[in-house]
């Protein structure tokens, strides 16, 4: 298995397998709407503001994992929100998914990134570290459907301190239907 970072004009097939795989779990709503939501995650997300972690088996892409930035009003730590993320369902449960967010998160730190959120299952998500916070802790660009599904975590030494918000996020993501 190869994890790197970079979608490597694969923006198609990456926005495929996120199609493929939410449609086999959660219907043909959500894949289209997943389908959507990371095209134009990939196609509009500023450079600098988004980062793509690939996990292929040969030839065959196999996760994906997109990050983009998450800025805080009034907070200068940098930090970045995971989603969407998507392991290929003949792939799933074979550790490609910690595998793959193991790497990212440790590429993130690498580069200085301090905050790492994402919007998910904490039992999945808690096995790479992220825990549960409140809007209090890191406050959510929109209104919470499932607050329980907010996690974060620290990339730094310390331990994650309230972040001042509001907070803005890629303008792809800023849809209430995401939250």
């Amino acid at each position: 298995m190869q994890i790197t970072q970079d979608q490597g004009g694969r923006n198609d097939q990456i926005a495929r397998l996120f199609k493929d795989t939410f449609t086999a779990s959660e219907g043909a709503d959500e894949g289209a709407l997943i389908h959507a939501l990371s095209n134009d995650l990939l196609t509009t997300t500023l450079a600098d503001d988004l980062r793509v972690f690939t996990a292929e088996d040969t030839d065959t892409l196999c996760g994906c994992a997109i990050f983009t930035r998450l800025r805080f009003a009034n907070d200068p730590r940098v930090a970045f929100l995971l989603s969407p993320m998507a392991v290929a369902t003949e792939h799933q449960g074979k550790g490609v998914g910690q595998k793959l967010l193991t790497h990212a998160l440790n590429a993130l730190r690498d580069e200085g990134v301090q905050v790492a959120v994402t919007y998910g299952d904490p039992n999945f998500y808690g096995r790479v570290g992220f825990a549960p916070v409140s809007t209090h802790t890191v406050p959510a660009p929109q209104p919470l459907n499932m607050p329980q599904g907010w996690i974060a975590q620290s990339l730094t030494d310390a331990e994650l301190s309230p972040l001042s918000g509001p907070s803005t996020c890629a303008p792809a993501l800023n849809n209430p239907e995401f939250w």
